[in-house]
C-alpha cells in the first residue's frame, strides 16, 4: 500500500518535470526530505502530503487511494464486531443512526472503489 502511495508520487514529480531540490522548495521541504519520501524512509506528514497534492493538481483520494480502501474494509469489519450498546442507553438511537449512515456510506465507497 504504502508503496504504491510513493510509486504515485514518483510518478507526479517526474510528469511535472520538476527536481526533487525544487519539488521541496515549493513545499518548504530539503531535497533530502523529498528523497526520503520518495524512496519510502518516511511518510509524508499531512502537511506535505496536502501541499504535493496542491503541487501536483491530485486530489487527496488519488494520493491516499489504497490507504483509504484499507481503512474502509476496515473499519466496515470492526463495525460487524462493535459491542452493543446498553438497551434504554440515551445515546442509543444518535449511535443506531451513525452506525447506519456509516455502514450504507462505506458501501457506497467500496462500490466505487471497484467500479472506478
Amino acid at each position: 500500500m504504502f508503496d504504491e502511495f510513493i510509486f504515485d508520487l514518483k510518478v507526479a514529480r517526474r510528469k511535472s518535470g520538476l527536481t526533487q531540490a525544487e519539488c521541496g522548495h515549493l513545499i518548504g521541504a530539503s531535497p533530502h526530505q523529498i528523497s526520503d519520501i520518495e524512496r519510502g524512509l518516511r511518510p509524508p506528514t499531512l502537511r506535505e502530503i496536502h501541499a504535493l497534492s496542491i503541487l501536483y493538481g491530485r486530489n487527496f483520494e488519488s494520493l491516499h487511494g489504497p490507504l483509504m480502501r484499507e481503512l474502509r474494509r476496515t473499519i466496515m469489519q470492526k463495525i460487524e464486531t462493535l459491542p452493543d450498546t446498553p438497551v434504554g442507553s440515551s445515546e442509543a438511537f444518535r449511535r443506531q443512526s451513525t452506525i447506519e449512515r456509516l455502514t450504507h456510506r462505506l458501501l457506497v465507497e467500496n462500490q466505487a472503489d471497484h467500479d472506478g
